[in-house]
């Protein structure tokens, strides 16, 4: 074990964040906000009897652009080491949430937080640096609703490589192998249920409206509008070259796909832009669909 490692090890169990406060309860616009941007229209997130979507739970605890930070001294203490040894990008790698109970409009959300794990120096494609668990507690009311795990990694960025990298390759198994052999003919292939004729994309082994595992593949016509989009400035990713456009296109077929824009720069993306299929090549044999600006936009 490291020197710093077994410094840093000292800090698990102390305390990230002590008595947070949600800035505002539990509400109805927000929950609206959510489900609109989810394209989410469960009855169970509408009416006098609403609850919120459970996967909100973080949104409740967050303070907002330019609020406090619910960070506590052992919190800033920890982030200090690792700037100091080198560890100075972050990204968030993932998280994971329990639900104990529905959070309803009106709730009042608190939350105590802890620095549960530091892990050993561990070398990743991003860089080298140090993965940090928080687990967080969040009560409703006192009562506790839900409690969420947030693992970042804090690194030190790889330096550039020698030679341009390539683009990572999708990754093909048995329930999508016939949307990347539609890709190879040129074709955009979506799902429909041969029983309810809900359709559906990404490709699964299932309907998610019905439950039938009987479906067919329809081609898609390619065209539609940008329905949400963020431009990617860091961290730096193989085969990309920052800044870019990533788009998430709601097809005339009803179904949301998410790709890259082309021919614009990522300026010029807006909501509710026109778009439209091209195929494009980005290795040795292998193409993706991906989209470009079509009508005034082009």
């Amino acid at each position: 074990m490291s020197d710093l490692h077994q410094l840093l090890k000292l800090y698990e169990g102390r305390p990230a964040a002590v008595a947070g406060r949600g800035p505002d309860p539990v509400n109805r616009p927000m929950i609206r906000h959510w489900c609109e941007a989810l394209g989410d229209t469960g009855p169970a997130y509408r009416g006098a009897d609403a609850v919120a979507p459970a996967t909100m739970l973080q949104v409740w605890t967050m303070p907002g652009l330019g609020g406090p930070a619910a960070r506590s001294v052992a919190l800033a203490e920890v982030f200090a080491l690792l700037d100091g040894a080198g560890f100075t990008a972050v990204v968030a790698t993932d998280c994971e949430q329990e639900y104990l109970r529905p959070l309803r409009p009106g709730d009042e959300i608190t939350f105590d937080s802890v620095i549960e794990s530091v892990s050993p120096r561990k070398t990743t494609r991003l860089g080298s640096g140090h993965f940090l668990t928080r687990r967080t507690e969040i009560r409703a009311n006192g009562e506790l609703a839900g409690i969420q795990r947030f693992r970042i990694l804090k690194y030190a960025p790889a330096p550039p490589a020698s030679r341009p990298a390539e683009r990572p390759q999708p990754v093909v198994n048995r329930d999508n192998a016939g949307f990347w052999e539609g890709v190879a003919a040129h074709r955009l292939l979506i799902q429909q249920c041969d029983d309810c004729a809900e359709r559906r994309f990404p490709w699964l082994p299932g309907c998610g409206a019905c439950g039938s595992p009987r479906w067919t593949a329809v081609d898609a016509s390619g065209a539609g509008t940008v329905h949400a989009y963020v431009v990617v400035h860091h961290p730096p990713a193989p085969g990309f070259d920052a800044p870019y456009a990533v788009v998430l296109v709601e097809l005339a077929e009803g179904v949301r796909m998410i790709s890259n824009l082309t021919g614009v720069g990522p300026g010029a993306v807006r909501i509710g832009m026109p778009v439209e299929l091209e195929f494009q090549r980005v290795g040795e044999g292998r193409e993706l669909p991906v989209f470009r600006p079509r009508g005034a936009d082009a």
